[in-house]
């Protein structure tokens, strides 16, 4: 009896009890404690349910202080069966540094695409299998990686950089359609907002464009333009240069070419696709023009060569100078 009851009890101590140095699975809130940014969709499909979400942590490195921690995570919802007969998932993948290419697939049956993110910029997309209709499945989607607002602030990929806060995140669709992967991309935004419903993520424009908006005070009425094609401006580096964009606090700032001013926006408040920005230029001397500029950002099709291209497009809405 007594041989038993040790058998017993080590049976018990091998399998009832957790191994020890287990980590328990994360939550929602735990993510909320971190200082990084975590982003989560305020958009997901019908059915879909989070998954797992898991906390890990970046080794220092060699020229680095080896008693900083430097957070990571990762996070899936999922679904039950889907149309193609597997699961449905998205998911999101979080690196500091070292960051390879997400963009290969080992498989001849894939393609590429791209779609413009109020938050993170242009996103590429390589997915498998091929076809550039939004409504067909796709096995796997994997986004490139893009950078959060503490990473642009701390060099983002400038070569030597180590960030301290600043993370890449890589997103994966499974057996989803681009448009619906699309979808939730575009609603991501830090989870430490969500109890701030009135805080905006941070908005990548050029400072330019809402110099465009305004006319100088000796000319005509403002607004002049009041609907830009982003997927171009985007692309057109030489007129809106992004490389001189600079974080200034909450606001983004950028240079006026050939003089000490300067043009710059911070967001006021995002309701649904509607943003609201005080924007504020000048040219060098000691006025300082300010105006509160909305607008909404959205898809347009038009025709460009006899055939319908679908743009992204920034619309103003309301314009107020002071």
């Amino acid at each position: 009896m007594k041989r038993l009851l040790f058998v017993a009890t080590i049976l018990y101590l091998c399998f009832a009890q957790p191994p020890t140095g287990a980590t328990p699975p994360s939550t929602l809130d735990d993510l909320k404690k971190l200082d990084i940014i975590c982003f989560v969709p305020s958009y997901l499909p019908p059915g879909f349910k989070l998954k797992s979400a898991e906390i890990s942590h970046d080794e220092a490195g060699p020229d680095e202080d080896a008693a900083k921690h430097f957070p990571l995570y990762g996070i899936e919802w999922s679904n039950g069966p889907s149309r193609t007969g597997g699961t449905s998932s998205f998911s999101i993948d979080c690196a500091r540094e070292g960051i390879g290419d997400r963009n290969i697939m080992e498989t001849e049956d894939s393609d590429e695409a791209e779609f413009q993110s109020p938050l993170f910029g242009r996103v590429y997309l390589i997915y498998t299998p091929k076809g550039k209709g939004d409504d067909g499945v796709k096995k796997e989607i994997l986004s490139n990686w893009v950078t959060d607002a503490n990473m642009n602030a701390e060099g983002g990929r400038a070569a030597g950089t180590h960030p301290v806060l600043g993370r890449f995140h890589g997103f994966t669709g499974t057996n989803m359609t681009i448009a619906e992967f699309t979808k939730i991309v575009n609603s991501l935004h830090p989870i430490r907002n969500d109890a701030k419903k009135d805080a905006a993520p941070p908005l990548k424009l050029h400072p330019k464009i809402f110099d465009m908006v305004q006319c100088w005070l000796s000319d005509s009425v403002s607004p002049v333009v009041t609907e830009f094609n982003l997927d171009a401006v985007e692309m057109d580096n030489n007129e809106f240069n992004r490389d001189e964009i600079k974080p200034d606090g909450e606001w983004t700032r950028c240079p006026v070419p050939n003089t000490n001013g300067f043009m710059r926006y911070r967001v006021l408040g995002l309701k649904g696709n509607r943003y609201t920005v005080q924007y504020q230029e000048n040219g060098g001397g000691t006025l300082t023009t300010d105006s509160t500029i909305e607008f909404s950002i959205e898809s347009r099709t038009i025709q460009r060569d006899g055939k319908p291209v679908a743009l992204r497009v920034m619309r103003v809405s309301s314009y107020n100078s002071k």
